[in-house]
């Protein structure tokens, strides 16, 4: 590729850099995704799309989409790079509306999607190419919707271009799953920039190797076979990226110091692995039972308590209680687990309501905040839950301190679950702790195991009283 440096007039030859780079740039599918691991490239790639036609095409446009305004124009982000790539093919910035306008007349801006409803900004729009930096941050709601406003009368070939790390749970690894191993996580390197085809039929992707293999699926408007997309996807790393690794030798130093799961996804290319699973909390541990066992000593209920509804505007934490028993043999049972995400009043409401359905034997724990507020929520829930043994105490040490007498029974094989509908996300959002986005429901888990193992007053939960006095 070529530009007129406009500092010193005269042509520069601009190239991608050999390998992942390079096919990425050279790919001819109408989907194409790139990266999957931190340093390769991925951004000064995505940018350099636009020129093979700005030069030449005055009607063509295209859109770069970060999910916020401010990953856009965060120091080294897509318009601070775009700055040192585009005046050298003649473009004007518009820093105010975040476009560049070169002198055939095209034009390439930078928007966000930070919510899904802000699609709708985009009803009735065409743009020949779109490109997604770090489609994982995106839902796969924003990007079918953009799908549908690929479209172009400029004589280029509507297409879309996207940018990644990996991220086990969101939409793109089943997307891109035919190009990565299921059992290590790595990316297939035979199948590196490999096209594959797919039509869409509702919300199922029908894949295949070959377009004509897919010609039996018809428009129900029409009547006609649905023209298929093609598909590809490259990884790339750090080491793929010669330029950065000489202009910043400590970038690698860097990923290396990462801990363990961020550094398998971001220096590895890891598509399989969650935050920090198995390293305090496996599923496998635990042995699923479908009753109860006759002989249990103790009940807690334990609660985290959030307060705020959630909107498509916000991603609030949850208010969780799980309840644990103890066995006579020793061991634990994890019986039931709710979580929620209410008002204040739903809050109250969630917990009074369980505890009448747990019934008085269960003794339930809150946090209690160490401010005055604290003091008056509890003196306020405890008379809501007049009757009931109910404590309060402020969380004390770290979350993962808290957690891990609990995780060290069920590492020995020692808690037992009651199989309910709860178990997936319960054994999903301890297996994620503590670097998932929420641990709430790990918190609930450890207040009612760390209640329970502390209980000094000789309470057995059978032929004890049904009530315990309340004092604040």
């Amino acid at each position: 590729m070529a530009g007129i440096s406009a500092a010193e007039g005269k042509p520069r030859i601009i190239r991608p850099q050999e390998g992942p780079q390079s096919a990425f740039l050279a790919s001819p599918a109408d989907i194409a995704i790139y990266g999957g691991a931190a340093g390769g490239g991925k951004t000064w790639a995505l940018l350099m799309e636009p020129m093979r036609h700005v030069l030449r095409n005055g009607e063509f446009g295209a859109v770069f989409f970060r999910r916020t305004t401010v990953q856009v124009r965060n120091e080294g982000g897509l318009w601070d790079e775009s700055e040192k790539v585009y005046p050298s093919a003649g473009g004007q910035p518009k820093e105010h509306v975040l476009e560049w306008n070169f002198p055939s007349g095209a034009t390439v801006s930078f928007a966000h999607l930070e919510h899904d409803k802000t699609v709708l900004n985009w009803q009735g729009a065409q743009i020949p190419l779109i490109c997604f930096d770090e489609l994982t941050h995106f839902s796969a709601k924003q990007f079918w919707y953009m799908v549908s406003r690929n479209r172009s009368m400029c004589g280029v070939k509507p297409y879309i271009r996207a940018t990644c790390n990996p991220d086990a749970d969101s939409w793109v690894a089943e997307f891109i799953s035919w190009w990565i191993d299921q059992d290590t996580g790595y990316a297939i390197p035979e199948r590196a920039g490999k096209l594959r085809w797919f039509v869409r039929i509702g919300d199922a992707i029908v894949w295949a190797d070959r377009p004509e293999d897919l010609a039996e699926y018809k428009d129900p408007s029409t009547g006609e076979p649905i023209p298929p997309k093609s598909v590809t996807f490259i990884p790339a790393k750090l080491t793929d990226n010669k330029a950065l690794m000489q202009a910043d030798p400590g970038y690698m130093a860097n990923l290396l110091a990462l801990p363990t799961v961020e550094r398998e996804r971001l220096l590895g290319g890891n598509w399989k692995i969650r935050p920090a699973a198995g390293l305090f909390f496996q599923r496998s541990w635990c042995e699923v039972v479908d009753a109860i066992p006759a002989q249990v000593l103790q009940w807690v209920r334990g609660w985290d308590l959030g307060g705020t509804p959630k909107t498509e505007e916000n991603d609030p934490d949850w208010t969780a209680g799980t309840k644990i028993g103890k066995l006579s043999d020793g061991r634990y049972i994890v019986a039931d687990h709710r979580r929620d995400r209410l008002s204040p009043q739903g809050t109250e409401k969630m917990v009074t309501n369980t505890a009448s359905a747990d019934g008085r034997l269960v003794r339930i724990s809150l946090p209690q905040d160490p401010a005055q507020a604290g003091k008056w929520q509890k003196s306020y829930m405890a008379s809501k839950l007049a009757g009931y043994d109910v404590r309060f105490s402020p969380e004390t040490g770290d979350k993962i301190t808290r957690f891990k007498a609990f995780s060290a029974q069920a590492e020995a094989g020692n808690v037992l679950v009651l199989r309910g509908s709860w178990n997936e996300i319960w054994f999903t959002e301890l297996e994620g702790f503590p670097e998932a986005a929420h641990d709430d429901d790990a918190d609930s888990t450890s207040r009612a195991f760390n209640t329970l193992v502390e209980r000094k007053d000789g309470f057995s939960g059978i032929g004890a009283p049904v009530a315990i006095p309340i004092t604040n």
